[in-house]
């Protein structure tokens, strides 16, 4: 968000289920992940579980989504009216972990293997990642603002970065000075590592060759840029939703599915409880509703849904509130100046 924006921002959020499905799965329902059955990429959610978009339906409003939801199995909108774009991963269980061949090849049971580090492309030039949800969310906005339905409207505009493998356009490389990108302040020698993340460092590849500080620092500099480059890419969405004249009455909410190790314990990628994992940025931006400011208190992903049904019921908790694990997060966001 730019600094111009007026956003509360929680310094202490963190997510439930630090990998990406288990992530979109945990965010669209009331319940755990793990009362789902969503431990890996490959888990289904099923059609008949009720998400925030069927629930916000139910309150009158019109539902989009864009871009990458890492929904598998047939349902591809579970509450969503309309979907944008594909997504940009199979939507069959071809993620499967593969628990079973876990003492085989490591490419067996993880995705992350050809995005190490040492096997990374630093910089490129391209422009397929900006054409992947922004535009076409930029589209809908104005396609909204002229068309007849006068529903409230809900958009999730899910981009794929920051994430692995550590590339980025040079443009963003170069927002970056090379000496100035610090290393992993926390290393721990292999032999000395817990068993989880020893497991983590096996099935994702890392011990498959050595990895050079030089590495380290390129993979570090790629992620940076990736941050700046989803930093534009909302700030590129709001401004077209101030141009489509929806800004005011639009409540915009910025998170993240998990966090990124970038080398600290030697990890990287997520799938563990440290905090670079499953710390997440998470700023709520009403400034007709909230006066702005800072939130200390630990808030978690499962806060989300309650959250969202409180907004789109004006403020009011909704009858079925009791059934919803988590609790909403407006009596973190200060005073309310109005109600909507």
């Amino acid at each position: 968000m730019h600094s111009r924006s007026a956003a509360s921002s929680f310094q202490s959020a963190y997510c439930n289920s630090p990998l990406c499905a288990p992530f979109a799965l945990r965010l669209h329902v009331r319940t755990a992940a793990v009362e789902i059955g969503a431990y890996d990429n490959a888990a289904e959610l099923p059609a008949q579980v009720p998400t925030f978009a069927h629930y916000l339906r139910i309150a009158g409003y019109r539902t989009v989504l864009s871009g990458k939801m890492h929904f598998c199995g047939p349902d591809q909108l579970h509450g969503f009216e309309e979907r944008l774009t594909t997504d940009i991963y199979p939507a069959d269980f071809r993620l499967d972990p593969g628990l079973a061949e876990f003492c085989r090849a490591p490419e067996l049971v993880s995705q992350h293997g050809l995005g190490y580090p040492s096997r990374s492309v630093r910089a490129y030039q391209s422009d397929r990642f900006r054409r992947r949800s922004g535009l076409p969310a930029k589209r809908q906005l104005f396609d909204i603002a002229r068309g007849n339905d006068r529903r409230p409207f809900c958009m999730v505009v899910s981009l794929t970065h920051p994430h692995d493998p550590f590339a980025i356009p040079s443009q963003y490389w170069n927002r970056y000075d090379e000496a100035a990108i610090e290393m992993p302040r926390v290393r721990i020698a292999v032999e000395n590592l817990d068993p989880h993340s020893r497991r983590l460092r096996h099935v994702c590849g890392m011990d498959l060759q050595p990895i050079t500080d030089e590495q380290i620092r390129a993979a570090r500099r790629a992620y940076f840029g990736a941050v700046s480059y989803v930093d534009d890419q909302i700030g590129s969405v709001l401004q077209a939703l101030a141009a489509a004249q929806l800004s005011p009455q639009t409540i915009v909410l910025v998170l993240a599915d998990h966090g990124e190790m970038l080398g600290e314990r030697g990890l990287w990628y997520k799938m563990s409880f440290f905090e670079p994992a499953c710390r997440i940025p998470l700023l709520v931006h009403a400034p007709r509703q909230f006066t702005p400011g800072t939130v200390a208190q630990s808030v978690s992903l499962i806060d989300l849904l309650p959250t969202l049904l409180e907004l789109a019921g004006d403020g009011k908790p909704p009858q079925y509130a009791t059934e919803l694990d988590g609790r909403s997060l407006l009596p973190h966001l200060g005073p309310q100046r109005r109600s909507r």
